[in-house]
């Protein structure tokens, strides 16, 4: 598995298909919410598996704060270590900047996941699209 910054439109494409497949598809997220305003001001990144997308996320510089946001995977490739691998690239990607904090907004069901990469609960739950989140934050 290899992660790449998404730079050509067929790869920005590719990020876009993932999201609708795992957010508005399986998880009935409305393609307007998914697909919002913050997208030409992020860095979106894409996993390949075997040269097929199989996973997608971006990163943008939020209040000095790196905010990693839209970490999927489709079905196929989960429990491989595929979201790992684009958390890893994004955090290093993210160190490459002049930041010092990265946080994200994790479904609960995730928060084992991210915290397992060193994220740390810092909010309350919260709904987003309807679905229940928790505020992460992780000193990098």
């Amino acid at each position: 598995m290899r992660v790449e910054v998404a730079q050509k439109e067929e790869q920005i494409q590719e990020v876009f298909n993932i999201r609708k497949t795992v957010f508005v598809e399986e998880q009935k997220v409305p393609l307007e919410e998914e697909i919002d305003e913050f997208e030409n001001a992020s860095t979106h990144f894409v996993l390949y598996d075997q040269n097929h997308a199989v996973g997608a996320g971006r990163f943008r510089i939020l209040d000095g704060i790196g905010k990693v946001e839209r970490i999927c995977v489709l079905e196929s490739a989960r429990g491989k270590g595929a979201g790992r691998e684009i958390m890893l690239a994004i955090e290093e990607y993210a160190k490459e900047q002049p930041l010092s904090q990265l946080k994200l907004n994790a479904q609960t069901y995730a928060i084992p996941f991210y915290e397992g990469l060193g994220y740390k609960v810092t909010s309350d739950e919260f709904l987003d699209a309807g679905i229940p989140h928790k505020t992460m934050k992780k000193e990098i």
